[in-house]
């Protein structure tokens, strides 16, 4: 018998289901569907938990162009990971930047800092994006942030997975100029399509705001439409409510029932919280949910160059069922 938190789950819970309809039958008596009050609601939340300021939008993307726009990356080297999702550089590639491509490290799936410390000093990148894969902040943050500020680097952290994660307290998003998150239907915090850029750079955050939304009012800001509906954010505002209490409860379930039978699992250094978006071993699995990338975007792009760390990664995880399915 397969136990529940391994039978797939969106990540709501159903007790929240009145407080989602009166936030819903709120926007529907006020007549604003766009720009209004749980749109706030939820910046605020998701600021609050990340320790910074926050924009929201519609997608991952609209939050990752805003941030790239911001930085200039059009006809300049932006260096991303090959082990990440098609979004991340595709998102430079369609301003006109030129992608080149990062090795990861084995024990955590994220960014190698030698090989970064290489590319830099090789490419003379504008933007460096640092991706945090399966839910655990990667392994050489601090030092990847510490080159990119003496070398100048713009540094955009992918926290698509990284919803609940910390790292002696701190949060993911922190370490870079501009942290940018998605809200997709699979993710630990979940509306279904959404976004949320976060920063310390208040111009950063401005034009994210002017990005989002055409401009608006001056045109100053050559953005388009990315804006978060109000029923979007209602969603948001509630899910970003029960955060702690899923990742408290995913890693409870990881320690009693997974950690036992995982001997070869990732392994996190100490004072780190994953939020468990993905748990991954490096062994094979009868029941996996597969691999979180099973094809490096170098090879997707075709790009001829050596990331053999990139390529072993691709072939030697897996990741074992953990929904989120909340206690009667």
């Amino acid at each position: 018998m397969i136990p529940d938190f391994q039978r797939f789950a969106i990540g709501f819970d159903d007790r929240d289901r009145a407080r989602l309809h009166e936030l819903w039958d709120g926007i529907l008596d006020r007549g604003q569907w766009s720009e209004g009050e749980c749109t706030r609601q939820f910046e605020q939340a998701w600021g609050a938990w990340n320790g910074l300021d926050a924009v929201a939008f519609s997608g991952w993307a609209g939050a990752a162009l805003a941030a790239l726009t911001w930085a200039g990356v059009a006809g300049e080297v932006v260096l991303c990971p090959s082990n990440t999702f098609m979004a991340t550089p595709l998102a430079a590639l369609h301003l006109g930047a030129r992608v080149a491509f990062v090795d990861c490290n084995r024990e955590d799936l994220c960014m190698s800092f030698e090989d970064l410390e290489r590319k830099v000093a090789e490419h003379r990148p504008k933007v460096v994006f640092l991706v945090h894969i399966g839910g655990h902040i990667a392994f050489d943050v601090e030092r990847i942030a510490d080159l990119c500020r003496s070398e100048g680097i713009v540094l955009i952290e992918d926290c698509a997975h990284a919803h609940g994660a910390d790292w002696n307290g701190r949060r993911p998003g922190s370490w870079g100029d501009a942290g940018v998150w998605s809200f997709y239907a699979t993710k630990t915090v979940s509306t279904g399509e959404g976004g949320m850029l976060v920063s310390r750079h208040q111009d950063l955050l401005e034009f994210a705001r002017a990005f989002r939304n055409y401009g608006k009012p001056d045109h100053d800001v050559q953005g388009l439409n990315l804006r978060m509906s109000e029923f979007t954010a209602a969603l948001g505002a509630v899910q970003a409510q029960r955060l702690e209490e899923i990742v408290t409860w995913k890693n409870r379930v990881a320690r009693e029932h997974l950690d036992p039978v995982h001997a070869a699992r990732l392994q996190l250094p100490d004072g780190m919280r994953s939020g468990l978006y993905k748990y991954i071993v490096f062994s094979e699995l009868e029941r996996s949910t597969g691999k979180v990338y099973d094809q490096p975007c170098h090879r997707i792009l075709g790009h001829s160059v050596d990331l053999p760390n990139s390529d072993w990664v691709a072939h030697n995880h897996w990741c074992a069922p953990l929904y989120y399915r909340p206690d009667e």
